[in-house]
């Protein structure tokens, strides 16, 4: 009996799939009226009408409609309509098409109307399977071949792969839900806070997805030969960019959906977060006396920290919304919020910030959320009877936007904050944690809930980049394409267990792979006291992440270092204090993430795109171009294994030398962070700081592993957007080694921003004493140290001049 049901369900299943598949449409065969308007090349089809834009040489757009109507541009995840124009050689011929520009070749078969891409070369790149795009039901979706040496990278804030052929995703902003939550809201597979409809290709191109509504991806696990991209809703909108090295299909990204601007450069320093004494449960411990006490703590104990934010017990509850929404009226407990404001700064605290929700909510005086639902400033959402009911701000419409500031959120500015951490992005459209309330769910809200996050994060970017007079800055967990543009993003929630430590570092990787450079997360884990150990160990790689933060909602530890240990305490200023030393190296490479969008932490497939062996390689990464982080991510680990690519690398503490292209073992000391340097590193160092304008960086230390190198080192104000007109100055530095001499050359500053007189100190690794050392072709007081196995020499000040060390072995 029970066979015989599960038959019958297994036809019904049968049937199910069969009478979708004939309910789906395919474009068909082309029928006629190919037309050309500027870069833009239209075909009408049996089915549907298919249009093909070039943005430029190496990169176009692909959008097909079965009713013939294409949506309206949006400007959340794609800056850039308008491109110069390209030139393409079409040529019609009796089975196809063929689009040729400088550096691609586009067929078009007419039966059945199909893409296939190849470079100049006549490589493919990509190639639609037989009826490959299709839509069924509301869904729309697009099949490709997959080649036998392909795989991908990307898709946003993942934790579970880096390599990602093979697997299947789903894309929709959010995380796992239910209990118990180590399979409910902890599940890594489905973790979600900032997912993006992009990847990269082995084989020299990149696909954006041009849609918001949840996206599928099945890259190569249902069919073998192939792998299937779509949405469930919408249109099929797709761009694909050409390489072929991942940094070019990531120029043309950004040049798409928006560059990552520059932070202020002390944003590059520790962020401290507090749930100023008392977390949920315990909100009337919370004083702004203990933020102050906090705040001076980290000073006394010289722990370098620019950054301090309250989370969300800053603020009474509402009573509406509860935790899930903001009230903006400050607790009871904080008798004199302007006085904490003054008396961080007075500590040379460089930004202060608060935590929000998107929801308003009515508080005891201010009743915002009433008067916004009188005044039509919530997204709306009417009840059954008509009534507007809706409670989130409505971040789409711009009167909205300058109302929740000008009756919100320039209060709290006008009394000292200066940035916000926007948190619960996802709950527009989504169940939100703090709350069960989902919030509109109709079609339209499905369409925004992806890029509801961008629209709340951009709205207090902007407003406090103009009030500030500075670079902007915003703290956010969600994103989605285009979250670069209003940066940074945090990995979320996780807890402090060391099964959740791996995900973390793979999660910064991934969203590297995926156009955002900014991102950090809780040093320690959020939730839970951590287990010393892995305390340790996280903060290690906290301080090599591309944002350095602690913060935990566990009481009354909240992470701070000194609750951990003398152990942790001391490891936290060993790694902090190197950090701010490392600033030169690091704002250097924040300035060709703007420039490029080439992350500061890169997977290993990033630059050595032709090495199977770092694909799946989730706990090491290159930060910056020439340092490798290994983290420790075992309890109790006495060794691992590293990879080292191809080339000459030095291990950074010993300055002993390795072969790459090799697996080597090495020994993990509690205090160390295996670290390892590319023959021919140039590391830039400023001196010791307690924060970052502490002093001028009138001295820069040169550590330089042996090798053939070359860094341009950057500067600027380090506040105000002139980088962006031009106001900065790169300054070269090379370095040639033949084996028995190095000659270090550092040259004059180029640009328009004056750099000032400074003094550089070479810092050689080097386990051989040097016969001679030279500047300038003079002989120079320089030293040996045998125990760090090195040799500093001390070049003369050089304001618009060229320097030239050399050093004879």
């Amino acid at each position: 009996m029970i066979a015989g049901k599960m038959m019958r369900s297994g036809l019904v299943l049968v049937a199910l799939l069969v009478s979708a598949a004939a309910l789906a449409q395919t474009t068909g065969d082309y029928r006629a009226g190919f037309t050309q308007t500027g870069n833009a090349f239209s075909f009408q089809t049996t089915t549907a009408a298919v249009r093909l834009e070039f943005c430029d040489a190496g990169m176009f757009r692909v959008r097909t409609s079965w009713d013939g109507t294409f949506e309206p541009e949006e400007h959340l995840m794609v800056v850039k309509y308008q491109w110069e124009p390209v030139n393409v050689q079409v040529s019609e011929e009796a089975n196809r098409f063929l689009l040729t520009t400088d550096s691609l070749r586009v067929l078009l078969a007419k039966t059945p109307f199909s893409l296939r891409v190849y470079d100049r070369a006549g490589k493919l790149l990509l190639a639609d399977t037989l009826n490959g795009a299709r839509r069924s039901g509301d869904s729309v979706s697009v099949t490709k071949r997959l080649q036998a040496d392909e795989h991908f990278f990307g898709f946003g804030e993942r934790m579970d792969f880096i390599d990602q052929r093979n697997k299947q995703l789903r894309l929709n902003v959010g995380r796992g839900k239910g209990r118990p939550h180590e399979i409910g809201a902890y599940n890594i597979l489905e973790a979600n806070y900032s997912p993006i409809p992009f990847f990269m290709s082995t084989r020299g191109y990149g696909v954006f997805l041009h849609n918001s509504y949840e996206t599928f991806w099945d890259m190569g696990l249902g069919q073998g030969d192939a792998y299937t991209f779509g949405a469930v809703n919408g249109e099929l909108d797709y761009y694909v960019i050409q390489g072929p090295k991942f940094k070019d299909i990531m120029a043309r990204y950004i040049a798409l959906t928006g560059r990552s601007p520059l932070l202020p450069r002390f944003a590059l320093g520790l962020h401290a977060g507090t749930y100023s004494g008392g977390t949920w449960g315990h909100e009337h411990l919370t004083s702004d006396q203990y933020v102050i006490a906090l705040a001076r703590k980290f000073r006394e104990l010289g722990i370098p920290v620019d950054l301090l934010w309250l989370d969300s017990t800053w603020r009474i509850f509402g009573t509406q919304g509860g935790k899930g929404a903001t009230s903006f009226e400050w607790r009871e407990t904080f008798s004199n919020p302007q006085a904490m404001f003054d008396s961080l700064y007075a500590m040379n605290y460089s930004m202060v910030g608060l935590h929000l929700r998107p929801r308003f909510d009515n508080g005891k005086t201010m009743n915002l959320l009433d008067r916004a639902r009188a005044e039509g400033y919530v997204y709306p959402e009417p009840d059954e009877y008509g009534e507007e009911k809706g409670e989130f701000v409505n971040f789409f419409d711009d009167a909205s936007v300058n109302w929740w500031w000008e009756n919100g959120v320039k209060k709290l500015a006008d009394t000292g904050a200066m940035f916000l951490k926007t948190d619960e992005g996802s709950a527009f459209g989504g169940k939100a944690n703090e709350s069960d309330k989902t919030g509109p769910t109709d079609k339209k809200a499905q369409q925004l809930h992806n890029v509801f996050p961008i629209a709340y994060a951009k709205a207090p970017y902007e407003k406090f980049q103009q009030h500030n007079g500075i670079r902007g800055l915003n703290h956010t967990r969600e994103g989605y394409a285009g979250i670069q543009r209003y940066p940074f993003i945090f990995a979320g929630d996780w807890p402090s267990e060391w099964q959740y430590f791996l995900p973390v570092i793979k999660a910064g990787i991934n969203i590297g792979l995926s156009g955002v450079g900014y991102w950090t997360h809780c040093m320690g884990g959020f939730e839970h006291p951590a287990d010393p150990e892995l305390y340790i160990r996280w903060v290690q790689f906290g301080m090599f992440s591309p944002i350095a933060m602690v913060f935990g909602m566990d009481h009354p530890g909240y992470k701070e270092p000194w609750n951990y240990g003398d152990d942790a305490l001391r490891n936290f200023v060993k790694y902090d204090s190197l950090r701010y030393r490392l600033i030169p190296y690091l704002y250097s490479h924040a300035y060709e993430l703007y420039r490029t969008g080439t992350p500061l932490m890169r997977a290993l497939a990033w630059d050595y795109q032709d090495d199977p062996n770092g694909y799946d390689i989730g706990d090491q990464y290159l930060f910056g171009e020439n340092l490798m982080v290994c983290p420790v991510v075992t309890k109790d680990a006495k060794t691992r294994t590293v990879y080292l690519p191809q080339g000459v690398w030095y291990d950074y503490w010993t300055g002993k030398r390795y072969d790459g292209r090799q697996y080597i073992h090495v020994t993990t000391p509690l205090d160390t962070l295996p670290i390892f340097a590319k023959a021919g590193a140039i590391i830039p160092m400023q001196t010791p700081r307690q924060f970052m304008e502490e002093k001028p960086v009138d001295t820069i230390t040169l550590d330089i592993f042996l090798g053939n190198g070359k860094f341009m080192l950057y500067d600027d104000d380090g506040r105000s957007l002139d980088y962006q007109k031009g106001g900065y100055a790169l300054t070269p530095i090379a370095t040639q080694w033949d084996g028995s001499r190095l000659t270090l050359t550092v040259g004059e500053p180029e640009g328009n921003y004056r750099v000032g007189a400074r003094q550089y100190v070479a810092n050689v690794r080097t386990k051989e004493r040097p016969k001679a050392v030279r500047v300038e072709g003079r002989e120079a007081d320089w030293h040996y140290d045998d125990t760090a196995g090195a040799v500093q020499v001390r070049i003369a000040d050089t304001d618009r001049q060229i320097r030239t060390m050399d050093m004879v072995f």
